[in-house]
């Protein structure tokens, strides 16, 4: 998504988490805990693009079959935008989201990994001593899945 989508848009999406995280930083660990839930509800492009597809599609379905047989024409356009997405990464809505601030997964996920680093949730990943990576490595991976 971010290769398919303006430069200035991606710089402003960007920015915004950065000042969403540095605000973060005065909250306390209640106000960033409320900011990761808000993060882990927050939909993505994904699921954005998924949902509208497939609302308009079912519409112009059934207006189809109830209405008229020429809004099965609905389908017809969206579906192609749909599997141009799904082959190309790309689709006509994507740029009109994106300037929404509509983010992708990764860039959520961004923004809710620094804010548990700022928490402090991988404060207690141990420093790998005599070899000891495996076990740094099994706390991070608990840690990154809490």
């Amino acid at each position: 998504m971010q290769a398919h989508t303006a430069k200035d848009v991606n710089e402003k999406i960007e920015q915004q988490a950065k000042r969403r995280v540095l605000r973060a930083a005065g909250t306390g660990s209640a106000g960033i805990s409320r900011q990761i839930q808000e993060l882990e509800d927050e939909w993505d492009i994904e699921r954005w693009l998924e949902t509208n597809a497939s609302a308009l599609a079912f519409t112009g379905v059934v207006l189809g079959l109830l209405v008229n047989k020429k809004f099965f024409a609905i389908p017809c356009l969206v579906l192609p935008s749909l599997f141009q997405h799904a082959v190309q990464g790309w689709c006509p809505p994507i740029p009109f989201l994106r300037r929404k601030g509509v983010r992708t997964r990764r860039e959520i996920d961004a923004e809710k990994y620094a804010l548990k680093a700022l928490r402090g949730d991988f404060d207690e990943l141990p420093t790998a001593i005599n070899g000891d990576s495996i076990g740094r490595a099994r706390k991070a991976w608990e840690t990154a899945n809490d």
